[in-house]
């Protein structure tokens, strides 16, 4: 078994099974939505970075995710329109356990920021008298090392639950990158720790943040409540819903994806559930978190008007 294990070079990703049209056409519409995704999170951190308006721990966290959303379509979009040009396209084996980390370091990254944002708002909203002592700078660094590395760390030992396993072939995944579980479906051993190691993964990094979500928000919806404005709590009332819809979207796809009993076509609908991730979920982060927000569209009309003094 060890020696098949050393024999493996290369995995080849099966991407979309459609046909050379559709493939085309999926080719043009995904590379719109990676571009604007580089843009909008691009953008953001431009924004954050240049403006000393914007320089608080909301906009610090929005940063991190933004940076965890340029990672994670950079780490698997590429590979994916590759793909759809040149099906069953090979990949190394080395590359693929890359590929595997950091897409779980991503996934897990995000899953804690939102969490972190959340309590941010909370605080924020229902606690404004005492926002400056209880989300300090000290805490606001603390809180994004830590999820990157709680991320990071988690995503390492999936990886070597991984590399322990032999794969005797065939080394076709059914999938457009390498994802865990399509992963593992190639071992010809038993994989019962890697899939106790995941569902655990899932309580922490999906149930447990997607309830501490829940109750933050709502919390700041009883608060909101309380605004005498109509307008003012119209208002709020928008942001709170998009945020959750936000959440709803990539919490809801991973907890189908990992934790709901397997359906006649698992790889299939991964598939296209992982489209959330890499597409729309990264898409429309800083739309709805960002571009949305009036301090946002005043920075970035301060700074189109900079750059026309300049000229």
């Amino acid at each position: 078994m060890g020696e098949n294990q050393t024999t493996v070079t290369e995995f080849l990703l099966l991407g979309f099974l459609l046909g050379p049209r559709i493939q085309l056409l999926l080719f043009g519409l995904l590379s719109l939505f990676h571009v604007f995704t580089l843009l909008g999170n691009g953008a953001i951190l431009g924004l954050i970075s240049l403006d000393s308006r914007l320089h608080t721990p909301m906009y610090f966290f929005l940063s991190h995710l933004a940076v965890v959303d340029i990672a994670y379509a950079c780490n698997m979009v590429p590979q994916m329109l590759v793909n759809l040009l040149h099906p069953a396209k090979p990949i190394s084996f080395a590359g693929c356990m890359m590929q595997t980390f950091l897409c779980l370091t991503c996934g897990h990254s995000e899953c804690l920021l939102l969490v972190v944002m959340s309590y941010d708002r909370y605080v924020a909203i229902c606690h404004p008298l005492r926002y400056s002592i209880i989300v300090t700078w000290r805490v606001c660094i603390t809180l994004a090392i830590t999820s990157w590395t709680c991320g990071s760390l988690l995503a390492l030992v999936h990886v070597v639950l991984i590399l322990r396993l032999p794969f005797c072939g065939p080394h076709e995944i059914n999938h457009f990158f390498c994802e865990i579980l399509s992963v593992l479906r190639l071992a010809c051993a038993d994989t019962w720790l890697n899939q106790v190691i995941i569902f655990a993964a899932c309580v922490f990094f999906l149930v447990g943040p997607l309830c501490l979500v829940l109750v933050s928000y709502s919390h700041i919806l009883t608060a909101i409540l309380r605004i005498q404005s109509g307008e003012g709590r119209r208002k709020a009332f928008s942001t709170c819903s998009s945020h959750l819809c936000v959440v709803g979207l990539f919490f809801g796809s991973a907890i189908i994806m990992y934790m709901a009993p397997k359906s006649h076509h698992p790889e299939e609908l991964q598939k296209v559930l992982f489209l959330f991730y890499s597409f729309f979920n990264p898409t429309l982060n800083p739309l709805i978190y960002s571009l949305r927000n009036a301090e946002v569209k005043g920075a970035l009309r301060r700074a189109l008007c900079k750059e026309n003094h300049s000229q």
